[in-house]
């Protein structure tokens, strides 16, 4: 990185993947005396160094998705009081039905763990990156899908009320005494209260239709000097060594998402472009760090390489997401669906194609003083 950041080792909000401290332990994970946070000019990861052919153990290529227990942390037990809507064989939130078009089945749920983990991997085990004090008593998760980042801040805070809200009810049944969640559109009015420590948002920039209305309401619900973190993971698919062409597979299924994803009113771009929007909110002490997530295991470095075996299992089932609703709704035929997913999965195995998903990391403080 051009800079030193906290997504280094150590830094605050760490957790060693699924391990969950709790009492003293979860006191010294966020002790102040370690805490850093964001550079406040924008920093671009370089180039990811790509491993020698052969390099990589073999065994490590085979490891399980699952190696750290990271994703059985969340199973989900969906109340039947709920309904659900069905198209195309996947379900969808039935709640503002059609306000997302990504489906929230347990294929769905596990790939947003899967993502999760992801992140861990390359933060190496951080929740957050903004100083939180330790007598945080407030956290606010927006977005917050199968719950597992909210439920694995409450185990490091136990002295803190976790609330997790979304669209979905899909979160466990059995969750920390100090985490709650809530089924409500966050484009709705708020009716959460005004005092929390944190907001938190993880891959929810291109999916708000009004980000700058949802940002204000963030702010509003800070304390004065809280902190609003976000984690946005870019659909666009990068490569800085020539090593992709126009017309890989994984290419051409990504562009496609786009220009679907386009059709429902998502800003895809939107993840790079928070400086203004946050600032314009009366945010303060904007950061952002930028990371690159190989698709696949091709980095040198191995927790690049792990992070890129998530990645990879993430964009692999998101194509038959996207095959479900989105790519049919922006009027592609079965046959061109299974064209573009087809093409993908047989990009996803050629790792000579050094590919990454642009990964950005913001912080913003709602000021203490005339905020």
């Amino acid at each position: 990185m051009a800079s030193p950041s906290p997504l280094l080792p150590g830094g605050p909000g760490a957790s060693p993947k699924s391990a969950k401290p709790a009492g003293a332990a979860a006191s010294a994970a966020i002790s102040t005396a370690r805490q850093t946070h964001l550079p406040t000019a924008d920093v671009e990861e370089s180039p990811i160094a790509a491993a020698d052919a052969g390099a990589v153990p073999e065994d490590e290529l085979e490891m399980a998705s699952t190696e750290d227990g990271t994703l059985s942390a969340s199973t989900s037990i969906t109340s039947s009081i709920h309904q659900h809507a069905f198209e195309n064989g996947r379900r969808f939130h039935s709640y503002k039905y059609g306000r997302y078009p990504i489906p929230n089945d347990d294929a769905e749920q596990r790939r947003e763990d899967v993502k999760h983990a992801m992140m861990l991997e390359l933060t190496d085990g951080k929740l957050w990156h903004a100083p939180l004090p330790a007598d945080a008593r407030r956290i606010l998760d927006v977005g917050t899908g199968t719950g597992i980042w909210a439920i694995e801040a409450a185990d490091q805070l136990p002295g803190a009320e976790v609330l997790g809200v979304d669209l979905s009810p899909i979160q466990p049944k059995w969750v920390p005494s100090n985490c709650r969640f809530l089924v409500d559109d966050v484009e709705e009015e708020w009716l959460y209260g005004d005092n929390f420590d944190m907001v938190h948002m993880r891959t929810m920039a291109s999916v708000l239709k009004d980000i700058p209305k949802v940002l204000r309401r963030a702010y509003n619900a800070l304390k004065p000097g809280g902190w609003l973190g976000m984690q946005e993971l870019q659909a666009v698919l990068g490569c800085d060594d020539g090593t992709t062409p126009p017309n890989d597979g994984l290419a051409v299924f990504y562009r496609a998402v786009r220009t679907s994803l386009t059709k429902f009113g998502m800003d895809l771009d939107m993840p790079r472009e928070l400086r203004p929007l946050l600032e314009e909110a009366g945010f303060v002490a904007v950061a952002h760090v930028a990371r690159k997530v190989p698709v696949g295991p091709w980095a040198a470095d191995r927790s690049l390489r792990v992070a890129g075996l998530y990645c990879r299992e993430a964009v692999g089932d998101l194509v038959p997401a996207m095959a479900a609703k989105p790519f049919r709704a922006a009027g592609l035929s079965g046959a061109e669906c299974e064209a573009l997913a087809a093409g993908a999965r047989a990009a996803l195995g050629d790792m000579s194609r050094h590919r990454y998903l642009p990964f950005h990391f913001w912080t913003a403080q709602r000021p203490l003083v005339g905020g």
